[in-house]
């Protein structure tokens, strides 16, 4: 296994991440904050405490990984991505939790996605480029739109069958 490279551009405070991640300039990880191995964590990207990130976790430019949120292993997030995690937010008014959302192992995020908390985004689901996902995505599915509906399947190969 290679080691940890972090740019010395980055505001890397946690300790929990996994050998041969790489985690580029401007980023910032936050204390609390768990990385797997293998990951490549893209310029300017922030991640916050309460957030797990599992192995071969591929974040591109601009994301924000809020409070909230686990990656689970294998799971592309295009630049751009939004998350939130408060379902009514205030300014200097914070929720007693925060909402959980899941993206399941082997799942895609489309560029400039939006994920409204609480939601589960399936095992190897694909999230089309500029989509707004408002509920539950099932494994094995396509979705895009805003709000986003499902289009279609894709199995394990990346082969997509899209709905008549």
């Amino acid at each position: 296994m290679s080691q940890i490279n972090i740019h010395p551009n980055a505001d890397v405070q946690s300790e929990k991440i996994g050998k041969g991640t790489t985690i580029w300039q401007y980023s910032i990880v936050l204390k609390g904050a768990s990385i797997g191995e293998n990951c490549n964590i893209n310029c300017q990207v922030f991640i916050e405490n309460d957030v797990t990130i599992g192995d071969n976790v591929t974040i591109k430019p601009g994301v924000q990984i809020w409070d909230g949120v686990t990656l689970e292993d294998n799971v592309f997030i295009g630049p751009n991505v939004t998350f939130t995690n408060d379902l009514v937010p205030r300014s200097k008014q914070y929720p007693e939790k925060f909402e959980k959302t899941i993206v399941k192992k082997g799942a895609s995020i489309g560029a400039n996605s939006t994920i409204i908390a609480g939601n589960t985004i399936g095992e190897n689901a694909l999230i089309g480029a500029g989509s707004v996902i408002t509920k539950n995505v099932p494994a094995n599915t396509v979705w895009f739109g805003n709000p986003a509906k499902q289009k279609g399947t894709i199995d394990i190969k990346g082969n997509i069958t899209y709905n008549d």
